[in-house]
């Protein structure tokens, strides 16, 4: 894989190649215009979609970090975005073109003050992963395997200039209005800085590596804090692959729900016992090894959940509330989707909008044992989040509404599920952690 020499750092460089890109983006637009007049519309949509992905992930990709972070994110949303940038943003999980060999050098330099070859037995300088943030090499120690993960120069420094400049966008696409919608934004910036703080992300992962180390078939890497700093983490190379390649070629139903049975008590472990989250359940953070036990990477994003927050959520989770209409109401407001100052049609397109989604999405919750091999069910939720992503309705009214902590919480779920239909892992115990508890 091509290496890249030198990342654009400043404000100025970093806003001259998001120009640059969307000047791309234009002329796609221009032959998409002349395109549609000589074929089918829906194969010229199809070209346009195709042709923008990739211009805008080129772009993204040599500017890495928070940029490339949230085409990360939004690659989880295949309900939303199209087919086409969902299979391009996916590659910012784990195969993004690395930094070059002396670039590496250099930046272990300035982050360490030593370079590699004085505190390790050996260390390759060609990354064997290239993710958003950070990369990982391969090192060695008194004989035992690292992984050297080192960030990307300028990440957590360009963090609040790279959102200013996706806000935009964002708004746009998920149709936020109003003075408060700060809140969304100040989230997820919080919590990229937090992912960018590696001291940080050793403690979490130390008190997630001991809080579920009595779950079954889950493996967790030490990590050594003598070789780490604020910007590079070195931990146990563990041996395995990315989830996404086991599920390509697994045929064994009886492994899949091993994971997959390991993978659902994880999550509902943190999210019901500890009230916090890995909230970056994609596959790059998870790899399957040869015994096919989980390996779970990666904690800079852990998502607390406050009780005012957790109580409402998981009511909405028991059909019973959901059907109570009065009650479902009141959960509503203290969640912050219905709002005092909204008008009587408001009230009534987002009460039954979100009666809909939660009746659909909370289904795994209302029974005993759940088969997330299921393609019907997210068809369904596809189908779902289509259809309102195209409703002319919800694009006249205030899409700014919710807490904060659904951003983190929907994206672990909608991870999560995304995973376990990926393992294609059925007759999975819902509530099995509650045996772990």
């Amino acid at each position: 894989m091509k290496t890249i020499d030198n990342i654009p750092v400043t404000k100025i460089q970093r806003a001259t190649k998001l120009v640059s890109t969307g000047a791309k983006v234009g002329v796609n637009y221009i032959k998409y215009y002349g395109d549609k007049l000589v074929n089918p519309e829906q194969e010229a949509k199809a070209r346009l979609n195709k042709n923008n992905a990739e211009d805008i992930y080129d772009g993204l990709k040599q500017l890495k970090g928070s940029a490339l972070k949230v085409a990360q994110m939004l690659s989880m949303e295949k309900s939303i975005l199209p087919q086409a940038y969902v299979e391009k943003f996916s590659l910012a999980q784990f195969s993004v073109p690395p930094l070059s060999p002396p670039l590496v050098l250099k930046t272990f330099k300035t982050y360490f003050g030593k370079s590699p070859n004085e505190l390790f037995d050996y260390f390759n300088a060609t990354s064997v992963n290239a993710a958003s943030i950070g990369q990982v090499h391969i090192a060695e120690k008194d004989g035992k395997k690292l992984a050297v993960k080192i960030q990307y120069p300028g990440v957590a420094q360009s963090i609040a200039s790279d959102l200013a400049m996706v806000k935009p966008i964002a708004m746009s696409m998920f149709n936020i209005k109003g003075k408060d919608s700060d809140k969304y934004f100040k989230e997820v910036e919080g919590k990229l800085l937090e992912e960018t703080n590696y001291m940080l992300e050793i403690k979490q992962s130390q008190e997630i590596a001991l809080a579920c180390s009595h779950i079954s078939n889950i493996l967790f890497p030490n990590y050594y804090e003598k070789f780490s700093s604020e910007r590079i983490i070195t931990m146990d190379y563990m041996e395995g692959e990315h989830i996404s390649e086991f599920t390509a070629y697994n045929t064994n139903q009886e492994k899949a729900n091993k994971l997959g049975q390991a993978l659902w008590d994880f999550y509902m472990f943190q999210i019901h016992k500890l009230k916090k989250v890995h909230a970056d359940p994609h596959p790059g953070n998870f790899l399957v090894s040869q015994k096919g036990e989980l390996i779970a990477l990666d904690f800079g994003c852990m998502k607390t959940i406050p009780d005012e927050f957790y109580i409402p959520y998981f009511e909405l989770a028991v059909p019973e509330n959901i059907h109570d209409k009065d009650y479902f109401s009141s959960k509503l407001y203290e969640l912050e989707i219905l709002r005092d100052d909204d008008s009587k049609e408001e009230l009534a397109f987002f009460t039954d909008m979100f009666h809909e989604m939660l009746s659909l999405f909370t289904q795994p919750f209302h029974t005993e044992y759940f088969d997330f091999s299921d393609a019907s069910f997210f068809e369904k939720i596809a189908e779902l989040g289509e259809r309102y992503s195209k409703n002319t309705d919800l694009r006249k009214m205030n899409g700014n509404r919710g807490s904060k902590h659904f951003i983190y919480m929907n994206r672990t779920f909608f991870g999560l599920y995304n995973l376990m239909f990926d393992l294609k892992a059925n007759n999975i115990k819902i509530n099995n952690f509650k045996n772990l508890i």
